[in-house]
């Protein structure tokens, strides 16, 4: 193997063994708080976020307002890390442009943030799946975005539920149900929403909105972008 790839191995490794740690007791304590405060939320509005957050994800993942690549040959994967890298670098830049122009805008464009950063966040998981010679237009594929995505804005007792199917896609992508309905989008909606809940109403205060939403979303873009690096390497070493 070569010397860029035992690197970044080790990398792969790290990141496979934070996926499967046990939850540490702040996490296990801010979740239980976490889910008291969502059993008091009326079933009305979990049920409304649901059906929004559902709908967005799937309209961006069939392609709605952007072209999906063509997947790129990985002959050397240094170079095809080049280029992923260049473009969680172009999105971080304009999801913190986005951020910093809602945060300003006070609670009307702070809302508006949700679909835009959603978007913007997916554009780039498309991008990073066809640089790593990935179709994105197979529902297998989609999927797979969707548990990336889930992965990185999760607690850590559902990253230890998701990443067993991962850690095994070529066997589950074929066993797996052929309808996006069998998803549990109440449970993604509702870990994405927990993990940047407090960021985000931070995002809505005047004065300080259009500073935290540039560096939230900076911050959020990178940590998806290193999970999907991670999680589409795991498939090429095979490890």
């Amino acid at each position: 193997m070569e010397t860029y790839e035992k690197l970044i191995l080790k990398e792969v490794k790290r990141w496979q063994r934070n996926m499967q740690r046990d939850p540490s007791l702040p996490g296990r304590l801010a979740k239980r708080v976490q889910d008291r405060i969502n059993r008091i939320i009326p079933e009305k509005v979990h049920q409304a976020f649901t059906v929004a957050i559902k709908q967005m994800t799937r309209a961006v993942l069939y392609g709605a307002g952007f072209t999906v690549k063509e997947p790129q040959p990985v002959n050397e994967l240094i170079l095809t890390e080049e280029r992923v890298r260049e473009r969680i670098a172009f999105y971080k830049t304009a999801t913190a442009t986005e951020g910093a122009i809602t945060g300003a805008g006070g609670i009307l464009l702070g809302l508006a943030d949700f679909p835009l950063f959603l978007t913007l966040k997916m554009k780039m998981l498309f991008d990073i799946a066809a640089l790593y010679g990935f179709d994105a237009n197979t529902y297998q594929e989609r999927v797979y975005m969707l548990y990336i995505f889930q992965l990185t804005f999760s607690s850590q007792h559902l990253r230890n539920k998701t990443y067993p199917l991962m850690a095994r896609w070529e066997t589950y992508s074929q066993e797996m149900p052929e309808d996006i309905n069998a998803f549990d989008w109440r449970k993604f909606q509702q870990e994405y929403r927990d993990y940047i809940d407090i960021a985000k109403m931070l995002q809505l205060m005047p004065g300080i909105g259009a500073v935290v939403g540039a560096v939230v979303n900076h911050r959020l873009t990178d940590k998806l972008g290193s999970s999907a690096m991670n999680a589409y390497r795991m498939r090429i070493l095979k490890v």
